[in-house]
């Protein structure tokens, strides 16, 4: 194995026994790399042999490797696919909370189709957002890159909409970015902004095929439009997201809000630390949660670091940035 070794501690390796062996070696992984990446995140050593492992590591890590491993193995038991990302959260969550139940969390499935691997929140945190766009018609999501606020908000939707708990899904986003204006991009309307747009699509892409996208927003049971096209609406039946929330303004965010009709729910997601106002515009995302974190019927939900779900440098990318201190941006809020 790649990990380091300790052999300056007096202990006895941790020995873990599996009754089913091609639950054991789903567990395990091709080449052992299910292994390898334990060893890799805990500092310990591993070695496999028959239907059988035994763990050397410090304590209380080898408890917390031994903990990880029966939890995993409880997964790929009821046939859930681990994957690498799976390891990477499982230890996160028991080094936040050793007490953690990963199952809890990775068994639940949000959202499956044809052809493309079911969505499951990832950490205590997703679970409580997706719990809390059942429970709340608005929902806030608000933490950095990464973290599954606007894919889960998605999964959520199409959920609803495929048990036609609602008429449509209508998606927006501000068309603001650093520097560029709309009105320098070439093209008509529609081409300007579908640059603005494309993380939406790229969402909908991971979690259905292309044609039935293309079907759906056609029929008009999806909808992706810039903030500006929301004005003078009612949305009644419908599942709206508003995406990079962060940059709207605040009438912007005020008139988003208040275009909510009946039998319909608003997630609204952002990062504040990621602003392309101009100077001196206030974030309507800042601004609403200062004003509406008490109202009766409204959830905010805040993600970390420890939620990011991409590539497990995007964690470390954040830290480094919030260590720096804040930036003449972040200043502005």
């Amino acid at each position: 194995m790649t990990s380091e070794i300790l052999t300056d501690k007096n202990y006895s390796p941790r020995r873990i026994s599996f009754d089913n062996i091609g639950a054991f070696q789903a567990l395990v992984g091709e080449f052992n790399k299910n292994i390898k990446r334990i060893e890799k995140l805990l500092k310990v050593s591993i070695s496999v042999k028959g239907n059988s492992l035994s763990i050397e590591g410090d304590t209380p890590v080898d408890e917390l490797a031994e903990r990880l491993i029966k939890q995993l193995y409880s997964l790929v038991r009821e046939s859930y696919p681990i994957h690498l990302a799976d390891i990477d959260q499982g230890v996160k969550m028991l080094c936040m909370d050793p007490g953690a139940k990963i199952r809890e969390v990775l068994k639940e499935v949000i959202f499956t189709s044809d052809n493309k691997r079911p969505v499951t929140p990832k950490t205590w945190n997703q679970k409580q957002y997706i719990q809390a766009i059942r429970s709340f018609d608005i929902v806030f999501g608000i933490g950095p890159a990464g973290t599954g606020k606007t894919y889960l908000a998605m999964a959520m939707a199409m959920s609803a909409f495929s048990k036609k708990q609602l008429r449509r899904i209508i998606l927006a986003r501000p068309a603001v970015e650093a520097g560029e204006k709309l009105g320098f991009l070439p093209g008509d309307m529609h081409e300007k902004v579908n640059p603005y747009l494309r993380p939406l699509y790229d969402a909908l892409h991971d979690m259905i095929d292309s044609e039935k996208v293309a079907r759906m927003i056609e029929r008009g049971d999806i909808e992706i439009a810039p903030i500006a096209f929301m004005r003078g609406r009612t949305l009644n039946d419908s599942f709206v997201i508003l995406d990079e929330a962060q940059n709207t303004t605040s009438e912007q965010m005020k008139m988003f809000l208040t275009r909510l009709g009946y039998s319909s729910k608003a997630v609204i997601t952002g990062d504040v630390t990621q602003i392309d106002l101009p100077d001196g515009v206030r974030s309507g995302l800042v601004e609403a949660q200062e004003i509406l974190q008490h109202i009766e019927g409204i959830s905010f939900v805040q993600f970390s670091d420890q939620d990011v779900v991409r590539h497990p440098l995007v964690q470390e990318i954040i830290k480094a940035y919030e260590k720096s201190g804040p930036n003449v941006r972040d200043r502005r809020y």
